[in-house]
């Protein structure tokens, strides 16, 4: 999934190229080409879709050297991760009924690799032979209010828990309570299931999503090159629904893998100043020259080509790209996607 604007990271990401196509942190890849490179380990480039809005098309094939086209599903729209995986996985079924899959964002980090891949090899193992909806658990190790939350039972086969409830996106009282029980993992968003498994699911819990998508009439057309124009019609009207709140929260067949493969969502500034290293004084120099008199705790993103004087300025955010210098508490960085609503509002698109 690679169709996100991520404007959580505004003014770096922006509509015409979004979080996921950007180097946080010099490695010479973006974020979508770490993930592409992860799972090229264990799962052949022909079997790799990419599913992400028409306007970046020409992106995934820039970064995706060699792709071919037809691995690439254009949504005309975007309507949540539901419709996104409910596409991909009808459109799969069309080439492989029983395929097993796994579902990724394309925006994650992964520190440890090598136990990552091994889990994915393990859980596409037990989606061959189960019905079950699997997703990989993290443990918390804070109360964050932008994950989901799992509750593990105690009924378990082998390594896979089953899961007891799945709470999306608590409020930070609960979150607090899910933490201190240490019976609730965060969910990664990661998600293996057996082709079948996740049909029957999407028809139980999402039926008026499966009436656009998921007829009878609207499977013969997948593979086909009546596809595209179906999809154009049918999709801006699939409710726009998270695969969270639309199945995981209602299955009853829901299963989870607990990993520790240093994992971030990657979702806040906050998390790229936690992972990133620092100076003497605790600041986060993404990049461009800097010159900082008593300055502390502060996440400095500026352009290479640079300089930066600041002076007496603690725990800020300094972003500044292209046409747009963001400066705001780091305390206070959930008000961005106020500041791209409030902007965009006031100025158009150009500084979107």
């Amino acid at each position: 999934m690679c169709g996100g604007i991520g404007s959580r990271f505004w003014p770096l990401s922006r509509k015409s190229y979004p979080k996921q196509f950007l180097d946080f942190f010099g490695t010479g890849y973006s974020l979508l080409q770490q993930t592409f490179q992860r799972f090229n380990q264990i799962i052949p480039t022909e079997n790799i879709f990419f599913v992400t809005n028409k306007s970046y098309a020409n992106l995934i094939k820039a970064q995706i050297p060699g792709i071919d086209d037809s691995r690439i599903l254009l949504e005309p729209m975007r309507r949540n991760t539901a419709p996104c995986i409910a596409w991909a996985t009808y459109h799969i079924y069309a080439i492989n009924p029983n395929a097993n899959i796994v579902v990724t964002p394309s925006d994650h980090l992964i520190m440890n690799e090598g136990n990552f891949v091994q889990l994915i090899e393990s859980a596409l193992k037990f989606a061959g032979h189960t019905d079950n909806l699997l997703t990989l658990g993290i443990k918390p190790n804070r109360p964050e209010t932008g994950y989901g939350y799992i509750q593990i039972d105690e009924e378990h086969s082998d390594i896979f828990y089953k899961v007891k409830t799945f709470t999306e996106k608590p409020e930070l009282d609960l979150a607090k309570v899910f933490v201190e029980s240490g019976e609730f993992y965060w969910n990664s968003g990661i998600f293996i299931w057996n082709v079948n498994s996740i049909m029957n699911a999407l028809q139980k819990s999402i039926p008026d999503l499966t009436a656009r998508l998921g007829t009878e009439e609207a499977m013969s057309v997948y593979g086909t090159d009546k596809e595209y124009s179906f999809i154009g019609e049918n999709y801006p009207a699939c409710p726009n629904i998270s695969i969270d709140f639309g199945v995981m929260e209602k299955a009853e067949n829901v299963y989870v893998l607990l990993g520790d493969f240093g994992w971030s969502d990657l979702g806040t500034w906050n998390s790229i100043y936690e992972l990133s290293d620092k100076d003497d004084n605790e600041n986060v120099i993404r990049e461009g020259e800097t010159m900082l008199y008593d300055c502390k705790d502060n996440i400095i993103a500026m352009p290479k080509d640079k300089l930066l004087v600041m002076q007496d300025m603690n725990g800020y955010l300094i972003a500044d790209s292209n046409n747009v210098l963001l400066i705001c508490k780091k305390e206070e960085e959930k008000s961005i996607r106020k500041f791209v609503t409030d902007a965009q509002l006031k100025l158009g698109d150009e500084y979107i």
